[in-house]
């Protein structure tokens, strides 16, 4: 009975040592976002759980075949082509495959508003730019190129641009407010949104008569028709905790 005791005695002395250091470190613990399945937004053959942004009726200029999704035409950026998904989004990550056409231009905007007040996706969400910057027919500033946080931040110099062709990997991460930017592989940019820096970026740039510009933390994801010929494949979302 006496070993026993002492046994107990040390063990539960031994345990409240380790529950002291484990409250004394004072190191901050990193937290890894509780993460949910990856879900396919596109089934390869059709444009369920898409639909045209703050249009009804049937989508006219987006076809779906052999698993790729392509916009075809530009005489439908005058009246706003775009796609965007029935659901809505808060904290998640995004990618997708693309090809983009010769001097064409598109992009894929997240946390878009739809509603009549918006003319167009861009006017509520931000978006990763995708044109061909190469075969661009006229001069593009560096907040327009591909991989862009459209006319906010810029690229950093491990941006590999594919080209005209063939087929670009790309990826959005949105958590609570922390944002990247993926290419081929590399991250290209981050920033924080709704930050001072961020604030005057929106404030004092293009977007600085859009007053909901960026400000939803939920919404849409669109798919941008701004041009000549944009192609998507493989893209796929995961949710993460709010």
């Amino acid at each position: 009975m006496k070993l026993r005791s002492i046994t107990m005695l040390l063990t539960a002395g031994l345990l409240g040592t380790a529950v002291v250091a484990i409250s004394n470190d004072e190191k901050p613990t990193t937290v890894t976002p509780a993460k949910k399945d990856w879900v396919s937004l596109f089934d390869g053959k059709t444009l369920k759980g898409w639909h045209a942004y703050n249009k009804p009726g049937t989508i006219t200029n987006w076809t779906a075949k052999d698993g790729v999704l392509t916009c075809v035409g530009s005489e439908h950026e005058a009246t706003n082509g775009d796609i965007v998904t029935d659901k809505e989004y808060g904290n998640f990550e995004l990618t997708w495959d693309w090809q983009i056409g010769k001097g064409s231009n598109s992009g894929v905007m997240y946390h878009v508003v739809e509603d009549g007040k918006y003319p167009y996706t861009f006017t509520t969400g931000p978006e990763y730019q995708l044109i061909d910057e190469v075969g661009w027919d006229g001069k593009l500033e560096d907040w327009q190129k591909a991989g862009c946080d459209y006319a906010m931040h810029l690229p950093n110099d491990k941006k590999k641009l594919k080209p005209v062709g063939e087929w670009n990997t790309s990826k959005i991460v949105f958590n609570k407010g922390h944002v990247e930017h993926w290419l081929n592989g590399a991250k290209i940019l981050e920033f924080e949104a709704w930050s001072p820096e961020w604030t005057k970026k929106k404030t004092t740039g293009k977007w600085k008569d859009d007053p909901d510009y960026g400000m939803a933390k939920k919404g849409r994801i669109a798919l941008q028709a701004h041009g000549g010929k944009i192609a998507f494949k493989n893209i796929k979302i995961m949710e993460l905790a709010d």
